[in-house]
């Protein structure tokens, strides 16, 4: 059973000229233990993702339709209240810039115990232990020490070693991690990746990695799902969608990472930019950067269809879908006779 199923998810925002389309038709899952990366361009839909999960969405901002469930039960329907007590316990939040995250008049120590309390039946000093063991696990070393101190007083490394601490506080089931290494520099991003693998592996949590680096996504992720215009342009393991992409978009996000073994005057780069959301092309979303763009994907958006090992929003795999579709029902029909 999945830890996390989002089904056919559609956010809106509502304005005078009209509602906008923010994510259009957004589906995927996340098992226990697992990594999914989520991967695109700024405005592909990301953190929005992330945000809708976590119940975060600024007004007017809403879910329009489809379903968010964690370990079965559904929860985009639910109300601030009760969302309040599953953000925290059951849903662990990262976020970009560790300030944001925590209170700068607070100690961390202070800010951990206080959601340890708020979500398990603990003692104050049971609560500052747990926090103390919290630190330890998250590689902050002194942490009897550094526990009263106050957030100015870490490193940028160290504060997202609190944030995570502060995510973990109340052994959430899933971690919702939103550029978690993007303002920390190389040694410190390797760290931080260890830490989400290890933390995975020994606590059985799920973790939604939301990033721009294809680099985090290959060295942390077992699935990676790649967005565009809102929407879920390919998704499947890691590995395949790295090496082998299915859609053009995927190829074109691949070719523009420098290659260290090749002299070049020029980074590739992929034509035109995102669009905006009063502006979605009709058919697929993709076609007016698309090198291999036909009729078919100015009239019809696609949806996503098996393309090997992966699964991609391309017509250029619709072929293979109806031969796999039929090889499925010929199967069928051969069991049943």
């Amino acid at each position: 059973m999945s830890l996390l199923e989002v089904k056919n998810l559609v956010v809106e925002f509502p304005g005078r000229r009209g509602t906008l389309r923010a994510l259009d038709d957004i589906s995927f899952s996340i098992a226990p233990g697992e990594i999914l990366g989520v991967v695109g361009e700024s405005g592909a839909g990301k953190s929005l993702t992330g945000a809708a999960i976590i119940g975060l969405l600024e007004p007017p901002g809403r879910v329009a339709s489809g379903q968010i469930l964690l370990e079965g039960q559904r929860i985009d329907n639910l109300s601030n209240e009760e969302m309040r007590h599953i953000r925290g316990r059951r849903i662990g939040a990262i976020f970009q810039d560790p300030l944001t995250s925590l209170n700068p008049l607070y100690t961390v120590g202070r800010q951990l115990t206080e959601t340890i309390l708020a979500h398990l039946p603990v003692t104050p000093a049971e609560a500052r232990q747990r926090a103390i063991a919290l630190l330890k696990d998250t590689g902050i070393p002194a942490a009897e020490e550094r526990i009263d101190h106050y957030p100015h007083q870490f490193s940028g490394g160290m504060r997202q070693r609190v944030v995570i601490a502060l995510a973990l506080a109340a052994e959430p089931k899933l971690i919702v991690a939103d550029e978690p290494t993007t303002a920390l520099d190389v040694s410190i991003q390797a760290q931080i990746i260890t830490l989400l693998k290890n933390i995975c592996k020994s606590r059985g949590a799920a973790v939604m990695l939301i990033t721009h680096d294809m680099g985090v996504i290959a060295e942390t992720c077992d699935r990676v799902a790649v967005l565009y215009a809102g929407r879920v342009a390919e998704i499947g393991p890691v590995h395949d969608v790295i090496n082998k992409p299915s859609h053009p978009y995927t190829s074109g996000l691949m070719a523009s990472i420098p290659d260290m073994t090749m002299d070049r005057e020029r980074l590739n780069q992929i034509d035109g930019a995102m669009p905006r959301l009063n502006a979605i092309p009709k058919g697929c979303a993709y076609n007016p950067r698309c090198p291999q763009t036909f009729d078919r994907c100015m009239t019809e958006r696609p949806d996503l269809m098996p393309a090997g090992s992966t699964r991609a929003a391309c017509w250029l795999h619709a072929g293979a879908s109806t031969t796999a579709s039929t090889a499925s029902a010929a199967t069928k029909a051969g069991v049943t006779a």
